[in-house]
């Protein structure tokens, strides 16, 4: 009967161990999802920067082209 328990302590400790390095992973991933996300976002926000910027310049082109048409 000990031997029964030792083995069954040793699969509960072992299965512990593994769920343990599982909530890591998780953790881990969860914590790069959000750095993913955060990147996501920054580019999303310079990529709309960029396009005002070009929306300005083209304006401002436009506005050189029609003062040599006049």
């Amino acid at each position: 009967l000990l031997a029964g328990c030792a083995s069954s302590d040793d699969a509960a400790t072992a299965n512990a161990a593994k769920l343990d390095e599982l909530s890591n992973q998780v953790s881990q991933l969860s914590q790069d999802v959000q750095s993913l996300q955060s990147d996501v976002q920054k580019s999303g926000d310079a990529a709309m920067a960029a396009q005002e910027e070009a929306a300005r310049a083209n304006e401002r082109i436009d506005n050189i082209a029609q003062s040599y048409t006049k």
